[in-house]
Order: structure tokens, then C-alpha cells, then sequence
């Protein structure tokens, strides 16, 4: 239950429209809702400002259905993470609605399009055009949390060049997400460009000694650009959910 909600709740109450008891009933599933496989927390709006959001590596698609119909219920924005095409696809036949991703692997069921709440601009950038999965995953979290979200793609070390025709950009930003793969440098590059953080995400794209992004982590970890954070390897979502904590604040 986000904050109009509750409000409109509490005004129905007020005017008469809804009765006190039927209030009540509702209000009881307000912290938590237990459908078995999953425990809704529907309080995650009021405490952190967005909903619940659905990972779907390792659920089926009949759970996924089932935890999105309880959001969708309250809330205005449902996000699916990890969600594969066949999964997906059988999903949108209970949601319609909802749009599937497949490069970011996300599902997101709008009802209404949140009003823009970002104090300024985030920019997501990818090193290489491998990287741009991880990207877009972070470009539709920060997206659907009501930021304004700008993208460069393709612009790694290989051809550093290719970053310098965007620095306008890159100086305007409130926060930067910076996806590379390989020996993860492009972060610390960005970094040393810009005063804004930097969230640097590791991606899983390399040869052997990339070790499945262990390697562009470590890179990132140790990098000495000062305004420079770091997530886990792939997490895009992750990233843009920061993000938008910051551009929030």
C-alpha cells in the first residue's frame, strides 16, 4: 500500500464512502499477507517509498502470477526481476498489461505511470554492447521508480574516445550507473570525469581469467576514483534501485 492509497483509504473512512469494519479488514492485511509460498509485505511503500519487487529466478510462473496479483491489488508499479521468456509468457496471459524485457530479463505491470520524483538526472552507461542487459535492467528499475533516465551505450576503454563526445551529459548527471564486463576499468574513468557517485556493476561478460566478473569486480573494488561504489556482478537492478535512492534524497 503506497501513501495515496493509504490516504484515500482513510478520506473514504472520513466521508463515509467505506465503512469503519471494511476499513479494519483491510488495514489487517496492511504489514503482511500470507498466500503460503510468500509473505506480501505490502508496508514496503509506506517504509521505503516503493513496493515489493518480485524475483523470479526459482519461482514458477503460477507463484509469480499469484505474488503479482496481491501487489497489483495496492499498488501502482509491480516489477519482475530474472524472469526468463517462457515464464514470462505465460505471466502476461493473467497480466496483459504488464510489458516483458526480454534483453533485461524484467517484467513491469504499470497501472498508472508514477509522477516523476528524482531530484535530477541519472545516466546509465555500458562499457561494451555485451554489457547492455545488465544496463537496461538497471535503466528500467531507476525508470520505474520515477527518475528521469538517460543511456549511453558502448563506450568501454577499448575506444575511450567514444566517451569524451558525451561529457555534457555525464556532468549533468545527479548519479551515474556504469556497467563493464572484462577488466571492469570504465568506472574509474567516469569517476574521474564527474563529482556525482558512480555506481559501478560488474557483468559476468569476459574470457577466462574474467572468472564469471570476478575479475571486473575485484578492478572495481580497488579503484581509486573516491567517488566510486560498488555492486554486486549482474545486479543492474540493484544499481538502479540505488540509484534512485540517491537522485530521491
Amino acid at each position: 500500500m503506497n501513501q495515496n492509497t493509504l490516504i484515500k483509504l482513510l478520506s473514504d473512512v472520513a466521508s463515509g464512502k467505506l465503512a469503519v469494519n471494511d476499513a479494519a479488514t483491510r488495514l489487517l492485511r496492511l504489514p503482511i499477507e500470507d498466500i503460503d509460498y510468500a509473505h506480501i509485505d505490502h508496508h514496503r511503500s509506506l517504509r521505503k517509498g516503493f513496493p515489493e519487487v518480485i524475483f523470479g529466478e526459482g519461482k514458477t510462473d503460477d507463484q509469480i502470477s499469484g505474488i503479482m496479483d496481491k501487489l497489483a491489488s495496492q499498488e501502482d508499479v509491480v516489477l519482475v526481476t530474472r524472469i526468463d521468456p517462457d515464464k514470462a509468457a505465460k505471466v502476461l496471459h493473467h497480466f496483459p498489461d504488464a510489458v516483458y524485457h526480454q534483453d533485461a530479463r524484467m517484467l513491469i505491470l504499470e497501472k498508472q505511470k508514477l509522477p516523476k520524483k528524482g531530484k535530477g538526472m541519472i545516466v546509465v552507461i555500458s562499457a561494451g554492447t555485451s554489457d547492455i542487459p545488465v544496463a537496461k535492467e538497471a535503466y528500467l528499475t531507476a525508470d520505474a521508480m520515477a527518475n528521469h533516465v538517460e543511456t549511453i551505450f558502448d563506450v568501454g576503454v577499448a575506444g575511450i574516445h567514444r566517451l569524451f563526445d558525451h561529457k555534457t551529459i555525464l556532468e549533468k548527471a545527479s548519479v551515474l550507473i556504469v556497467v563493464a564486463g572484462m577488466e571492469g576499468a570504465l568506472p574509474s574513468v567516469v569517476a574521474g570525469l564527474v563529482k556525482s557517485p558512480v555506481i559501478a556493476v560488474p557483468t559476468s561478460v569476459g574470457y577466462g581469467v574474467s572468472l564469471g566478473g570476478l575479475t571486473a569486480l575485484f578492478s572495481m573494488l580497488s579503484s581509486c576514483s573516491s567517488n566510486v561504489a560498488v555492486v554486486n556482478i549482474d545486479n543492474g537492478f540493484g544499481a538502479g534501485y540505488v540509484a534512485s535512492t540517491i537522485n530521491q534524497i
